[in-house]
């Protein structure tokens, strides 16, 4: 090679573990500059963009942020300024990296919107000569909200790019059998540590507008595979599933796990369990909606016990999962 030839670095293959974000503190301006970036995505918000524009910016991003804030003060990680959603996936990537064990394998993460972008981390990781690209979205559940708009992401990014990587993505896990297996293991496991018998396991995943699946969005089915699943490995207890975090006054997937919190314990389902198994890591939405705002509606409602299995987070099966899927597409 000569002399003045530029350096390049090559040989290695890039892992990028992407979760959908987290604003960078609980200021009022961080949290409106995340939901901007989030609530624009077109994937997210199926509305005509002129007319959500307007809504967004004139409404939405003057209240909501407010409010936002306030359910992310609740469960912010004061110690390390970060939120949980963060913390979990960082550790995920340095462990997966830790059990992965191959110099030429470069672990990263990168977050849908706000920080770090995946713009930045596939740039970073080409800097370092991955010449492949395995790209795996914590969404063990395929949705055009989710999987697919990190995917677009990916493209953008690499549409921009003079040398691309070779470019693998795991689009979804929801029937893996190490998934479902650290599932029922996190079941079991908090099972063990209460002294009261739930009458009933509540799976809550995020919903989606009823529209999308209409259209043909795989998601819902995807969601109620993962259940059954979990069913047919632990059927102690019957498990079902419910839709969480429904935005604006459109319909979404049913049954809706507010609602269900509030009508159970009149249907003599006063001790349960909730396990959201769509969340690869704990965030507010687990650690604020479910577990504060939820246990307090059941409560109110009747309830008597309520307790919140956490996520899987960085556990030792759910790093031993995400290294069987990059293993899988080596």
């Amino acid at each position: 090679m000569k002399s003045d030839h530029p350096k390049v670095n090559y040989g290695k293959t890039g892992v990028l573990i992407i979760n959908l974000g987290t604003p960078d503190s609980t200021s009022w301006l961080d949290i409106r500059k995340y939901l901007k970036e989030f609530l624009s995505d077109r994937r997210v918000i199926e509305v005509n963009p002129l007319i959500w524009q307007v809504i967004l910016n004139l409404f939405i991003l003057t209240f909501r942020p407010s409010k936002t804030a306030k359910a992310y003060k609740e469960i912010w990680m004061k110690d390390k300024n970060m939120s949980p959603l963060r913390f979990f996936t960082e550790s995920q990537a340095h462990k997966l990296s830790e059990k992965i064990g191959n110099e030429n394998l470069i672990v990263d993460f990168a977050m849908r919107y706000g920080n770090p972008s995946i713009k930045s981390k596939i740039n970073d990781l080409h800097e370092k000569g991955c010449e492949n690209l395995i790209v795996l979205p914590l969404y063990p559940q395929y949705a055009a909200a989710t999987t697919a708009t990190v995917c677009d992401e990916v493209y953008r990014t690499l549409m921009k790019m003079r040398w691309q990587p070779n470019l693998k993505i795991i689009p979804h896990y929801e029937s893996e059998p190490l998934y479902i297996d650290a599932i029922k293991n996190s079941i079991v496991k908090k099972i063990n540590e209460i002294n009261w018998k739930p009458d009933l396991i509540v799976a809550s995943y995020h919903g989606i507008p009823k529209k999308y699946f209409d259209k043909g969005d795989p998601y819902h089915c995807y969601c109620h595979k993962t259940t059954r699943l979990i069913s047919e490995k632990y059927s102690d207890i019957k498990i079902m599933t419910t839709f969480q975090s429904r935005f604006g006054p459109q319909e979404w997937l049913q049954p809706y796990t507010d609602k269900t919190f509030e009508a159970l314990p009149k249907e003599g389902k006063k001790n349960i369990l909730v396990i959201c198994p769509g969340f690869s890591s704990d965030c507010v939405e687990t650690l604020e909606e479910i577990s504060i705002q939820g246990k307090e509606s059941f409560i109110k409602s009747g309830g008597e016990n309520f307790e919140m299995i956490p996520c899987l987070n960085d556990n030792e099966d759910h790093i031993s999962l995400f290294k069987h899927l990059i293993s899988k597409n080596l």
